[in-house]
C-alpha cells in the first residue's frame, strides 16, 4: 500500500473517527490553536446523545472550539475538563450560576511534566488534536502546538487527527508518519487568531526597564501577554539575539525578521528558533510554515532547565499577579481562585540562573483593580508558583529590585521601594 493509499485507508469523518470510543473515556485534546474545531464537535455531539456518560479531557489552555463545543455548561458533567491551565474560557464557566462547582477540575503540574502525567499517570483512550497536511513522504507535523500533544498522541490507543491546510507545516522533533494515526478527518477553517492586548502606560515603563537588561548575544524567553511585546519592540537593535522559548509570538518573529535575532550564539541548535507552542495572527501562522529557521520541539525538552542552561546568556522573562516581602511569586491564583496555572514560569526561572550569564526577570505593574490593591503584599493569596530561593529580579513601573544575596529585610525593602507609593507605608510597618 502506498502512502496516498494508506492516508485514504484512513480517512473518514468526525462523526464515525470517534464512534468508537468508551462511554467513560481519557482524551487527551490539542491545545490552544490546535484544538480539532470538528472532531470537537463531534465529540460534543455524542455527549449530547448520552452515548459518552464521562469524558475526561486532559489539556492545557482551551480557546474557542472547545468552548463552543465540548465546554458548553450543559454537557459538563458528562465531559469533565481535566484542565492543566486555566484560560478565560475556564474562568468564564466557572463564574455562571448554571455551571456547578466542581465542573472544571484543574489539575497542578508543571508544563514540562504533562508529557510525563499523560504518559504515567493517565491511561488515554484517545488523543485529538489539529496537524498540517500530509507531505510527499507521508509526514504531517504538529504545528503550532508540539508540547504535550506529540507525547500524548503516541501513548494514547487511538489517534485522531484533524488535517487543516491553514495549519503550518513546522520543523523539528515529533514529526507524525501517516501510519502511526488511526483516523483521518479533513476539515479546513481558520485558526484561532490571539491579538497583543493593550498596553497600560505603567507596562511602557516596565518594558523600558527589562529591556535596558537584555545585552547583545541574550537567548531570550517571553511569556504571554502584551509586556513581553513590547520589550521585544525595544530590541530590534540588538545583534545576534537566540530564542529558546516555550511560546512563539509576532513580536519575537519580528525580532528574527529585522535581523536582531539570528540566534548565531546558541549553544543549542544554532541558528534555530526553538519553541513549543505559538499563538498570534493569521500572518504569523503563515510565517512559520515552512521556515527552516524555527525547529519546534516537545515541552519535556524546551522547559527542561537542564536544557534551558546550556544555552548562555538565557534571559527569562515572566509576568505575576502577586509578590510577598521575601519575593516569592503567586502566578496563578487570584481573588480565591485559580486563574491560569504554574505554566512553565518556574522551568524558566530556574533555566535562566543556572544559565552562564543568565537573569531571570518577572515583571508586573505595582497595583491592580484600578490601583486599589497592592501586587507587592505581606503575604501571598495563593500558592507559590516560584519560590524565592529562586527569584533574583523583580520590575515594576517603579524600577527594579535585585534579591539576590539580601536577607529577608533587605528584600522587603527593596521590594517596598517599588511598590505604589500608596502601599509603601503599610508594608513597611509588616516588616
Amino acid at each position: 500500500m502506498n502512502l496516498q493509499e494508506l492516508y485514504r485507508s484512513k480517512l473518514t469523518s468526525a462523526d464515525e473517527a470517534v464512534a468508537t470510543l468508551p462511554a467513560d473515556c481519557d482524551v487527551a485534546m490539542g491545545m490552544a490553536v490546535a484544538e480539532p474545531p470538528a472532531l470537537l464537535a463531534a465529540l460534543a455531539r455524542r455527549a449530547e446523545a448520552g452515548s459518552l456518560e464521562a469524558m475526561r479531557v486532559w489539556y492545557f489552555h482551551s480557546m474557542e472550539h472547545a468552548a463552543r463545543t465540548v465546554f458548553q455548561p450543559r454537557l459538563l458533567g458528562r465531559v469533565r475538563p481535566h484542565c492543566m491551565f486555566l484560560s478565560s474560557v475556564e474562568r468564564g464557566l466557572m463564574a455562571r450560576s448554571d455551571v456547578p462547582a466542581g465542573a472544571i477540575e484543574f489539575v497542578p503540574v508543571a508544563f514540562s511534566d504533562s508529557p510525563r502525567l499523560l504518559s504515567d499517570a493517565v491511561e488515554l483512550d484517545a488523543c485529538v488534536t489539529t496537524v498540517s497536511p500530509m507531505g510527499k513522504h507521508g509526514y504531517f507535523t504538529f504545528g503550532t502546538s508540539n508540547d504535550y500533544t506529540s507525547v500524548a498522541a503516541r501513548k494514547a490507543k487511538r489517534l485522531i487527527v484533524e488535517v487543516n491546510p491553514a495549519m503550518p507545516r513546522v520543523f523539528g522533533e515529533s514529526p507524525l508518519h501517516v501510519s502511526e494515526v488511526d483516523a483521518i478527518i479533513e476539515h479546513r477553517a481558520p485558526l484561532t487568531e490571539v491579538g497583543e492586548p493593550s498596553l497600560a502606560p505603567e507596562d511602557d515603563v516596565i518594558a523600558a526597564t527589562v529591556a535596558a537588561m537584555i545585552d547583545d548575544r541574550a537567548c531570550l524567553q517571553m511569556g504571554i501577554g502584551g509586556l513581553p511585546g513590547a520589550v521585544c519592540r525595544r530590541l530590534r537593535t540588538r545583534k545576534d539575539l537566540g530564542i529558546h522559548t516555550e511560546l512563539m509570538t509576532p513580536a519575537l518573529a519580528a525580532l528574527m525578521e529585522c535581523g536582531a535575532a539570528t540566534n548565531r550564539a546558541k549553544q543549542t541548535f544554532p541558528g534555530r528558533t526553538v519553541f513549543t507552542f505559538a499563538l498570534g495572527s493569521r500572518a504569523f501562522y503563515e510565517w512559520l510554515d515552512d521556515n527552516q529557521a524555527i525547529y519546534s520541539l516537545p515541552v519535556d525538552v524546551v522547559n527542561d532547565p537542564r536544557h534551558i542552561s546550556k544555552n548562555d546568556n538565557v534571559v527569562s522573562v515572566n509576568a505575576t499577579l502577586q509578590v510577598d516581602l521575601g519575593g516569592a511569586c503567586n502566578s496563578e491564583h487570584m481573588l480565591g481562585h485559580q486563574y491560569s496555572g504554574s505554566g512553565g514560569q518556574l522551568d524558566f526561572v530556574r533555566g535562566a540562573n543556572a544559565s552562564r550569564n543568565g537573569i531571570s526577570v518577572i515583571a508586573c505593574r505595582s497595583t491592580a483593580k484600578g490601583g486599589k490593591v497592592s501586587r507587592i503584599v505581606p503575604k501571598l493569596d495563593g500558592p507559590v508558583t516560584t519560590p524565592r530561593n529562586d527569584v533574583r529580579f523583580i520590575v515594576t513601573e517603579f524600577g527594579l529590585a535585585d534579591l539576590y544575596g539580601k536577607t529577608l529585610k533587605e528584600r522587603a525593602e527593596a521590594l517596598i521601594a517599588i511598590a505604589h507609593p500608596d502601599f509603601r507605608d503599610e508594608l513597611a510597618k509588616s516588616i
